[in-house]
């Protein structure tokens, strides 16, 4: 049995896959080289835009967001407060300025990209069979291996790490989106097709409102994995807290890794309670 299986040929599927980033590196390199330096820029721009805001007033707006969000519980907004001050006493602000931007973009491009993917999925079978091996492909594939593509596309730098970002924190959203819309009561869209509605109308005031909850659920993880990306896309250069955690590893300093990845969880759980606060009615 083992010479049989030895006598097949080896599938070139390396060699293959090599081919194509060749031909993609080779003949859209002008496409990259402008994704490269207008993401670059603008990235740029935010985070410079969040570091020249003094750091008492950027913990105030957080903590009343925080505090309007939750119906007026003072924990997340005392929770952020603490955590935030920490961060800036430790002298990682900019760091955190860093992050932030990286999580922004990437969580915005995701969730752009993902929701219309959703509802294509809750429209068409076809698609949903088409799309759905491709998110599996993508949330299982480890997220050290987007980290190749985005080199070769985008050089080193931030641009690659919201790259590698998007692909690893995308298929929540697409997934909930159309789950939430899939379970819409069906009887609910008989009454808006009764009515005359139009597949458009039907989508915006029957589908998604009722889908809202589902899909914010696919929000809140998308963003989550943006952020657990944030130490990945570091060894391709992207700044940030990810690069204290990526330097601390590197030195074997425990300590100051141990502040970068506190400060990752601060950040976290702020992330992720705002988000959920959203969610409530």
């Amino acid at each position: 049995m083992n010479k049989i299986l030895d006598s097949i040929p080896t599938v070139p599927v390396a060699e293959t896959m090599e081919t194509i980033m060749d031909w993609l590196t080779s003949n859209l390199s002008a496409l990259f080289s402008f994704i490269q330096n207008g993401g670059k820029n603008a990235m740029n721009f935010i985070t410079d835009m969040l570091i020249s805001i003094p750091p008492v007033i950027f913990i105030l707006v957080i903590a009343l967001i925080a505090f309007i969000a939750t119906k007026r519980k003072f924990g997340l907004a005392i929770f952020a407060i603490v955590g935030l001050l920490f961060i800036y006493n430790q002298g990682l602000w900019e760091e955190l300025m860093n992050t932030v931007t990286l999580v922004i973009f990437s969580s915005i491009i995701a969730i752009i990209i993902g929701i219309p993917l959703g509802i294509l999925m809750s429209k068409s079978i076809v698609a949903e069979n088409i799309i759905k091996p491709i998110l599996d492909f993508m949330q299982t594939m480890p997220g050290f291996v987007y980290l190749i593509p985005a080199v070769a596309f985008f050089g080193i730098g931030v641009v690659p790490g919201v790259f590698a970002s998007v692909i690893f924190a995308l298929p929540p959203t697409v997934r909930f989106t159309n789950l939430g819309i899939r379970q819409v009561p069906r009887e609910l869209v008989e009454a808006a097709d009764s009515y005359g509605s139009t597949g458009w109308q039907k989508l915006i005031k029957v589908e998604l409102p009722l889908a809202k909850s589902t899909m914010m659920a696919g929000i809140n993880q998308t963003v989550l994995l943006s952020l657990s990306m944030v130490v990945i896309a570091s060894m391709i250069g992207a700044p940030g807290l990810g690069r204290e955690v990526l330097s601390a590893l590197q030195r074997a300093q425990v300590g100051n890794g141990f502040v970068a990845g506190l400060s990752l969880v601060i950040f976290a759980i702020i992330v992720d309670r705002l988000t959920q606060s959203f969610n409530k009615k």
